[in-house]
C-alpha cells in the first residue's frame, strides 16, 4: 500500500475544479461527479485504472485530453 500511496498526487478539488468536471458530464452524457473530477485533473499521458471503463473514456473523450483508460 506504501508503494502505491508514494505515486499517487492528491489535490484538492476547488470550485473551478467542480465546474469543469460537470461540463465533461454534459458533454460526455454521461458519468460520475467523481469520474468526472479524475478527468479533469488528468493531465496528457496519465493513466486512469478504473472498473467503469466506458464513463471514463466518454469522459475522457470529451475532455480532448490523452489519457489512458486501464481497466481493473
Amino acid at each position: 500500500m506504501s508503494r502505491l500511496l508514494a505515486a499517487v498526487e492528491l489535490l484538492a478539488v476547488d470550485e473551478a475544479m467542480g465546474r469543469c468536471a460537470g461540463v465533461l458530464i454534459r458533454d460526455a452524457g454521461r458519468g460520475s461527479a467523481i469520474d468526472a473530477t479524475v478527468v479533469a485533473l488528468a493531465r496528457d499521458g496519465d493513466q486512469i485504472v478504473t472498473s467503469d471503463q466506458s464513463d471514463m473514456q466518454a469522459l475522457v473523450n470529451s475532455s480532448g485530453r490523452r489519457v489512458k483508460i486501464i481497466a481493473c
